[in-house]
């Protein structure tokens, strides 16, 4: 059941989300979390069907905010329950004009009491998610680095705070559990050099080459194939040892193929991670992902590396 409410204002939503579970007949909320999507764009379907699709798994309240900081002053809202908003109370929030300034207080009179809040921006993000005046009422907040093509991410590598992630980060957990997988099979040989290879438009290429890095501690080249390579994401991944290379590289967007000395090549199912995929899983872990932290310090320290020293010249 979709129901739309004009020209109102935050309790008067409040009051009638409890008045619609009074008519369902249901006395308890059963929410385990409050998820805010701060969506800089028109609202976006697929992005509302992923967190219903992660509610079946972790039952919440879904507040869209929707901010439009030019016209006529005014909130228009839009509650979803029942088929139409999975396991979770969704609430569409369209704020305009000079409401837009008091953004936070929009957010915080609907959030469920005593119940864990993530903030997500599924397009455009803040530079420093932990000091946006949303994300400082989160226990987690998370970005998508791939879907603002990069915008600010430089700057949010460099800005990390405690409860931060990233989607990007999400989309590599196969690829980080496959190698580690490699790395426990005979022959049990140190890797002596890596190289990730990937589309320069995604962010996971560089985070996978700063994870293989700080885990392993040994020359790790990224290579970055242009944007106009038909390529997307990660491509392969190969580890250098005495006994010769290992290689896991995609070879569908379904399927990538595992490659050792002295073994036939073998096929792996590994397919690329829906939205929803990757929106529950960083919903299963609400403390703070101390790993990415270090990956992006990591990170970090391999950008710098790449940036020349400039030169300075002697006086005559």
């Amino acid at each position: 059941m979709i129901e739309s409410l004009p020209n109102t204002s935050i309790s008067a939503v409040a009051r009638r989300l409890v008045s619609m579970r009074q008519e369902s007949g249901v006395a308890a909320l059963g929410r385990v979390l409050s998820l805010v999507i701060a969506a800089s764009g028109p609202l976006d379907e697929a992005v509302i069907a992923a967190a219903n699709h992660a509610s079946n798994e972790h039952p919440m309240r879904v507040i869209v905010l929707l901010t439009r900081p030019e016209g006529e002053a005014g909130l228009d809202a839009e509650i979803r329950v029942g088929a139409d908003a999975g396991a979770s109370e969704v609430v569409v929030l369209r704020a305009h004009g000079e409401v837009v300034s008091g953004v936070e207080s929009l957010v915080t009179g609907l959030l469920l009491p005593d119940a864990p809040v993530v903030v997500w921006w599924p397009d455009a993000a803040p530079a420093r998610p932990g000091s946006d005046p949303i994300g400082r009422i989160a226990q987690r907040r998370i970005t998508d680095a791939a879907a603002d093509r990069g915008a600010g991410w430089a700057t949010r590598i460099a800005g990390y705070s405690a409860g931060d992630t990233d989607l990007a980060w999400t989309r590599l957990t196969r690829w980080r559990e496959y190698l580690a997988a490699v790395l426990d099979q005979p022959p049990c040989e140190p890797v002596t050099a890596v190289e990730v290879v990937g589309s320069a438009l995604s962010p996971s290429t560089e985070l996978l080459a700063a994870w293989l890095e700080l885990a392993l501690g040994v020359p790790t080249v990224c290579r970055l194939l242009p944007p106009e390579d038909p390529i997307r994401g990660v491509h392969s991944v190969t580890l250098t040892r005495p006994g010769g290379d290992a290689k896991l590289a995609r070879v569908t967007r379904l399927r990538a193929a595992l490659s050792q000395p002295g073994q036939p090549t073998h096929e792996i199912v590994l397919p690329r991670r829906s939205l929803s995929e990757c929106l529950a899983e960083e919903l299963r872990g609400l403390h703070e992902d101390v790993m990415y932290g270090r990956v992006l310090e990591q990170l970090a320290r391999t950008r710098a590396e790449r940036i020349p020293t400039p030169r300075t010249e002697n006086p005559a």
